[in-house]
Formats: structure tokens, C-alpha cells, sequence
């Protein structure tokens, strides 16, 4: 195969998992990026969401398990709030409206009693280890993103090859 029919198999293999254009999830990796360098850079903390539960916490509680967020809580906050009001923005100015889901509630809180022991358990999401833990060579984050996307797409199959529906 000469350099040019590489380069034809090549984009016709991106636009058939991208069939909605492959931009958007582009200019959303380089602002992620971009905030994850920024909030390093001026911080000295890697960027994660999976804490902001116990930084919420240590407002109201004296535990000391929580008093450890103390110093870094307010911009914790913010980049949480930001995460939920960028997609809201973007659901309403991009989408249309906001994103509903035909998932039962049930399922959804299960889902997210899972995620939060997950994360407690993996010491961080599954987003952090993958964008601040490879992004920084982490070997714990290298395995554990690629046990995540292993473990997620049995799943997936499983749960597939079960007829389970939303």
C-alpha cells in the first residue's frame, strides 16, 4: 500500500466512527487539555472531579478525612460547576435542549452508587486517571484506564447479548 491509500483507509475508518464529524470531539479534547495544564500549572494539583463530593464536605463537616480539601475546595468547586454548566450550555445552544434519557431512575441512582464506590475504590474517575493520569505517565492510571475500558466493554456485551434495554 502506497502512503495515499493508507491515508484513504485511514480517514474513511474516522469518518465511520465519526459520522457526525470528528471536530467537535477535537476542539473539546484540546479545551480539556487546556484546562487540565492550566489547573497544574497554577496549582500543583492534578485537575479531578472524583473528590469534589468530600471538598463539598469540608464546608460543613469538622471531620479531618475532609479538612485536607480545604485549601484547594473554592477552585474544586468551580471546575465541577463547570464541567455540569459547560454541557448544560452546550446542550441547550448545540443540541437544542437538555439531554433527557429513557434509562429508569432506579438504574441511574444504582449506576451512580457504583461509580462513586468505583471511584473511592480506583482512587479517581475513570476521566481523571485517563486525561491527568496518563497525561502524566502514571502507570497505576495507564493500567487502571485500560482495565476500565476492558471491564466496560464486556459489559457492554453482556449486557447487549442479555436483551437488557434502558
Amino acid at each position: 500500500m502506497n502512503g495515499t491509500m493508507v491515508l484513504l483507509v485511514g480517514m474513511s475508518l474516522l469518518e465511520a466512527a465519526f459520522p457526525n464529524g470528528i471536530a467537535q470531539y477535537a476542539l473539546g479534547g484540546l479545551l480539556i487539555g487546556m484546562g487540565v495544564v492550566l489547573i497544574y500549572g497554577m496549582t500543583g494539583i492534578a485537575a479531578g472531579a472524583s473528590t469534589f463530593l468530600e471538598s463539598t464536605l469540608s464546608y460543613v463537616s469538622a471531620q479531618e478525612r475532609f479538612q485536607q480539601y480545604r485549601p484547594s475546595r473554592d477552585w474544586r468547586m468551580v471546575f465541577t460547576l463547570g464541567i455540569v454548566g459547560g454541557a448544560a450550555v452546550y446542550a441547550v445552544a448545540i443540541q437544542g435542549g437538555i439531554w433527557v434519557t429513557e434509562v429508569q431512575p432506579w438504574r441511574l441512582f444504582a449506576g451512580g452508587i457504583l461509580v462513586g464506590i468505583g471511584t473511592r475504590v480506583g482512587k479517581g474517575c475513570t476521566s481523571g486517571h485517563g486525561i491527568c493520569g496518563i497525561g502524566s505517565v502514571s502507570r497505576t492510571s495507564i493500567v487502571g484506564v485500560v482495565v476500565f475500558v476492558a471491564v466496560a466493554a464486556v459489559t457492554a456485551n453482556l449486557v447487549a447479548l442479555a436483551g437488557v434495554s434502558p
